[in-house]
């Protein structure tokens, strides 16, 4: 259910982006721009903000403005070319083509790894939606990377409990330079006496039973009698473990199914 919210949402998030308000964006080092000033077809640029945070304008030279909103630096530019007294009264336009400066990395299992950009205040599940959501090879618990007055930041947010319980307070915002990583999902191990042996995702909760269930059952010669669980304490030694059909699973255990002797 939540892969299929995070896909039903993904457009219209795209769609958001593309149609917010120009003069609410930040420019930094790496955005590309075209600027134009009304009536000066001379004087109209495609340029990218280097990375110390300057554009190059014709007559005028560099304009800092990295940290400006557009419609600053439409408004610095226009100062400047008319303090100089090259253009009265200047109307400039000034649009990104490029934002890059702005971003969020999205890594690990989603249908769509990448970097997106932020145009105002967007969530974790936003980011998540954007790159497609989870895969199906993705766990439910995401981790997110920030870096805060100089200090790096590791959160946790368990995207199935949010929307179980539809409490969005730990859906926190994300800022550009963020990054957002979806792990595996825990997998655990049966093999013996079961139709598909191998490697099997573990789902929240799930028994020994259910495990038994996922691994296409019992074959003719296979028995529920003396299940054993090969699992790894704190110190890493492996255990194995005598455990019955309703008994937890943890992740990586390792399932055995015996063979019945009758």
């Amino acid at each position: 259910m939540k892969r299929i919210l995070f896909g039903m949402v993904g457009a219209a998030l795209a769609w958001s982006i593309g149609s917010a308000h120009a003069d609410e964006l930040v420019l930094g080092g790496g955005d590309v721009v075209k600027i134009s000033v009304y009536g000066n077809p001379d004087l109209a640029v495609d340029t990218r903000v280097s990375e110390s945070g300057f554009i190059t304008m014709p007559l005028v030279g560099q304009v800092g403005v990295a940290g400006l909103s557009t419609a600053a630096a439409e408004t610095k530019i226009a100062s400047m070319l008319q303090r100089g007294g090259f253009v009265k009264n200047p109307q400039v336009n000034l649009l990104i083509t490029a934002l890059t400066s702005q971003q969020v990395s999205v890594l690990g299992q989603v249908n769509r790894a990448g970097r997106y950009p932020i145009d105002g205040p967007r969530s974790v599940l936003d980011l998540l939606a954007l790159a497609g959501g989870i895969s199906p090879d993705g766990g439910d618990v995401v981790t997110v990377i920030r870096k805060r007055n100089g200090k790096v930041l590791k959160d946790q947010i368990d995207t199935a409990e949010l929307m179980r319980i539809a409490d969005m307070t730990g859906n926190s915002d994300v800022q550009a330079g963020d990054i957002i990583f979806v792990d595996r999902a825990p997998r655990f191990y049966i093999y013996g006496e079961v139709q598909r042996p191998g490697q099997l995702r573990l789902e929240r909760q799930m028994t020994v039973l259910q495990a038994l269930s996922a691994g296409g059952g019992l074959t003719l010669r296979g028995t529920e009698r003396g299940l054993r669980v090969k699992r790894r304490d704190q110190d890493g030694k492996l255990q194995t473990i005598d455990v019955k059909g309703d008994d937890l699973l943890q992740p990586n255990d390792v399932v055995y199914v015996k063979e019945s002797l009758f």
